[in-house]
C-alpha cells in the first residue's frame, strides 16, 4: 500500500505543477518534497514527473496515478474517520458563488460528504452579494465568496487564496474600440462594479452588451463574442484568453477567496468542512466544461 503522506505530497505537485508551491500549501520544504516525490517512484517503480529548470510535468504514468491517489486517500481518510475519530452529524447550511461551482469544488464536496454521512450538507448557489447577506442574517452556516484584497471586514473569514481579477475575451486580439463591450452580471456585482469603476477611472467609456444572472450567462454571451468580461484569473476557463496591458484597458486590482463562517454555525462541522477545501483546493484550477 503506498503511503498516503507520499501520495498527498504527489497530488500537491501534479494539481499546481510546481514542488515549491506543494511545499508552501502542505507546509514542507522543497527537499522534502522532492524526498517524498522520489520515494513514491521507487514504490511505484515509474517516473511521476519529468522536471528541469524551468518546468514540471507528468509523465504519462504520473497522470494515470493522479486519479488513483484521490481513491487511495479517500478510502484511507473514511477508514480514519470510522476507526478513531468522532462521527459528526447535524445540518451545515454551505453556500457558493455560480463560479466557484466551476472548480473542483464539487468534488471535495463529495468527498466531505462520504466521510461525514451523517452531516445534513445543503447548498445555496448564488451571487457574491447575496450569500454576504444570508451569513450575516444567520441563514447559512458557511460561505465561500470573493472579496476584495485587503479590504477590512467585520468578519475577515479564512483566506483560502489571493487571486487576480483580469479581463478576457474570446479570442487573443479582439478589436477593443470604445465604447468598450462588456458583459456583466447583473446588479449588485462585485466584478461588475469593480470593471466599471475601472474603465471610468481610465476614462474609457463602455456599454454593457450583456446583463447575465449567473456564470454560464456571461461565458456564453463571451464565447459569442458580444464582448469581454471579468474574471478572477484562477477561475477563467480554458478556452477563453487573458488580455494583455497592451489592448489598453485599465489594470485590476487582486481579489480574496475566502471562507466565511456564521459565529452561531456549528463549529466541528465547519472546521472539518473548511479543513477539507484548504487541503484540496489549491490551486483553484477551473474544472472543464
Amino acid at each position: 500500500m503506498y503511503d498516503p503522506e507520499l501520495l498527498r505530497t504527489f497530488l500537491g505537485v501534479a494539481e499546481g505543477l510546481s514542488f515549491t508551491a506543494a511545499g508552501r500549501r502542505l507546509g514542507l520544504s522543497q527537499p522534502t518534497v522532492s524526498q517524498h516525490i522520489r520515494r513514491l517512484e521507487e514504490q511505484v517503480g515509474r517516473a511521476l514527473f519529468v522536471r528541469d529548470t524551468r518546468s514540471v510535468t507528468l509523465t504519462a504514468d504520473g497522470e494515470a496515478l493522479v486519479p488513483l491517489a484521490r481513491d487511495i486517500l479517500a478510502a484511507h481518510e473514511r477508514a480514519v474517520e470510522h476507526f478513531t475519530g468522532p462521527t459528526l452529524a447535524g445540518r451545515l447550511r454551505f453556500g457558493v458563488t455560480d463560479d466557484l461551482a466551476l472548480t473542483p469544488l464539487p468534488r471535495i464536496l463529495r468527498n466531505f460528504r462520504q466521510l461525514n454521512p451523517r452531516i445534513g450538507l445543503e447548498l445555496t448557489v448564488l451571487q457574491n452579494d447575496a450569500l454576504l447577506r444570508r451569513i450575516e442574517s444567520g441563514h447559512l452556516d458557511m460561505a465561500f465568496v470573493k472579496r476584495s484584497a485587503g479590504v477590512p471586514a467585520a468578519n475577515q473569514g479564512q483566506l483560502v487564496r489571493r487571486d487576480q481579477w483580469v479581463w478576457a475575451a474570446a479570442e487573443a486580439s479582439p478589436v477593443l474600440a470604445q465604447p468598450v463591450p462588456l458583459v456583466a452580471y447583473q446588479s449588485p456585482s462585485l466584478s461588475r462594479s469593480m470593471s466599471v469603476e475601472a474603465l471610468e477611472a481610465a476614462g474609457m467609456r463602455y456599454r454593457i452588451t450583456c446583463v447575465a444572472r449567473g456564470v454560464n450567462g456571461v461565458l456564453a454571451a463571451v464565447r459569442a463574442g458580444l464582448g469581454i468580461a471579468v474574471f478572477a484569473r484562477s477561475l477563467l476557463p480554458s478556452d477563453l484568453v487573458e488580455l494583455p496591458a497592451s489592448t489598453g484597458l485599465p489594470v485590476l486590482p487582486a481579489l480574496d477567496l475566502v471562507l466565511l463562517t456564521n459565529p452561531h454555525a456549528p463549529e466541528q462541522a465547519t472546521t472539518a468542512l473548511t479543513s477539507a477545501i484548504l487541503s484540496r483546493s489549491m490551486p483553484l484550477t477551473p474544472a472543464p466544461d
